[in-house]
């Protein structure tokens, strides 16, 4: 414990040497998105890297000139990844490329084997009568497809996020999903499941899509299959999280914040740069932006959010902490595609319309949905009822790279990157500016 304090005031010391300043007028979004993936890399929520990525931030926000800089700690639930194998035994010998979800069961050293049952879909392992899969490994699988808005996630994600507690509950001795994306590559897609008090936690892994597809044309086959499953990583409790937060003042200190949401955290097989280093750098550099030819009139807030990965447990504990108002929300963790699309939760017709106008020369369009911001933003948003702005992204690729080892800074194309900041600082120039009162839609 001493070594590790000691490693982080040896971290922040080079974080805030005058190495580090950035020019707000330089290309401020593209250095903070390869600094945070090149300089700290993979940043599991609770680890020691997710502790070196809140002294990284803090140095790099009081070298961008933002005031009242803070690191605001908690502690979490977390999952400390061990050693994930898993290996066809019949009717084929074929080592497969997996990943244990968060939350995931613990497995002997020496795996666990057992005859796998084929689900197609969700409901069909829901249909399973209890106690059919005593002894044996589920696999579940799905139909996910890649769209521009990424809707399937919500649907499909069910299958990594209730199918592990499901297939316990039938009696499994563990379980694998075809993994929650859209690629065809054999990167298997990380992410946590979800096991409710009284559940008893399964070993619970994910296969690459074409693993999946060999898993799939063997059961239609009607061969018995086998399989061996390692994952050795554990569920820990009280570990250390925490939100970096900084202030750029408006002209009115007595007008609420506009607040600008992403998350520090990342899973731990790539390097976090679309999920969610970019979505950091996007609202940090659009917020100092938004200051060039003058200070805006409101306070804008950015929010660093930790430990969002395991479950929001940032944004949670934001909106406990912060009671003082505030009058919009917006976030950014949908990767760096160019922003195609507009939404809105807000009242005041008059102030919409002026930001669809300011963003349709960028060729975004304005939605009929309604914006509802993200997991770090959404806690402080239902418990204040706040306004909110959403600038969708292009999701069509977004789930090849989710949560898989290719999330890394060479996947971000930098013109799209430029056009979000863009975006953000159109939007962020019209609602800082507001003296009236933004409220959300009735």
């Amino acid at each position: 414990m001493r070594n590790h304090a000691r490693a982080l005031a040896l971290t922040a010391t080079l974080f805030a040497s005058t190495a580090y300043a950035q020019d707000p007028k330089g290309d401020v979004a593209w250095d903070l998105l390869a600094g945070l993936t090149s300089e700290v890399g993979p940043r599991l929520p609770g680890s020691e890297a997710e502790a070196r990525a809140r002294v990284w931030a803090e140095a790099r926000l009081k070298a961008l000139g933002f005031s009242k800089v803070a690191v605001e700690d908690f502690r979490i639930r977390g999952y400390v990844r061990g050693r994930d194998e898993a290996s066809l035994l019949a009717p084929i010998p074929f080592r497969l490329a997996v990943t244990a979800l968060g939350y995931s069961g613990t497995t002997p050293d020496t795996g666990i084997e057992g005859e796998v049952v084929y689900f197609p879909t969700l409901d069909a392992l829901k249909a399973a009568p209890a106690g059919s899969l005593a002894g044996k490994i589920a696999f579940i699988d799905h139909a996910m497809k890649r769209n521009q808005d990424g809707s399937g996630y919500g649907p499909y994600g069910q299958v990594r996020r209730q199918g592990p507690a499901i297939a316990s509950g039938k009696s499994a001795m563990g379980v694998v999903i075809r993994s929650i994306g859209t690629d065809s590559h054999r990167n298997p897609h990380t992410g946590g499941t979800n096991f409710p008090d009284g559940v008893k936690p399964i070993p619970a892994g994910a296969v690459s899509n074409p693993d999946a597809d060999l898993i799939a044309r063997i059961a239609r086959s009607g061969k018995p299959i086998r399989l061996n499953l390692t994952l050795t990583g554990k569920t820990t409790d009280n570990l250390p999280s925490g939100n970096v937060i900084g202030d750029l003042p408006g002209r009115d200190p007595s007008l609420p914040p506009i607040l600008l949401g992403c998350h520090l955290d990342s899973w731990d097989l790539g390097t976090g740069a679309i999920d969610d280093a970019a979505g950091c750098a996007i609202i940090t550099a659009a917020a100092l932006k938004a200051q060039e030819g003058g200070k805006p009139l409101r306070t804008i807030r950015v929010l660093w959010a930790g430990s969002e990965e395991l479950g929001g447990f940032g944004g949670k504990a934001y909106a406990e902490k912060h009671s003082e108002p505030h009058a919009l929300a917006m976030e950014s963790d949908f990767g760096a595609a160019r922003v195609w699309r507009v939404q809105f939760n807000m009242a005041d017709k008059a102030l919409t319309d002026r930001i669809a106008a300011a963003l349709s020369p960028m060729g975004i369009v304005r939605g009929s949905g309604k914006a509802d911001g993200g997991t770090d933003v959404e806690p402080v948003i239902e418990k204040q009822k706040l306004a909110v702005v959403d600038l969708n992204q292009d999701g069509t690729h977004y789930f090849d790279l989710h949560h898989t080892p290719d999330d890394t800074l060479d996947k971000v194309d930098p013109a799209e990157l430029a056009q979000n900041v863009a975006a953000w600082t159109e939007v962020l120039k019209i609602v800082a500016n507001e003296a009236g009162p933004i409220a959300a839609a009735p």
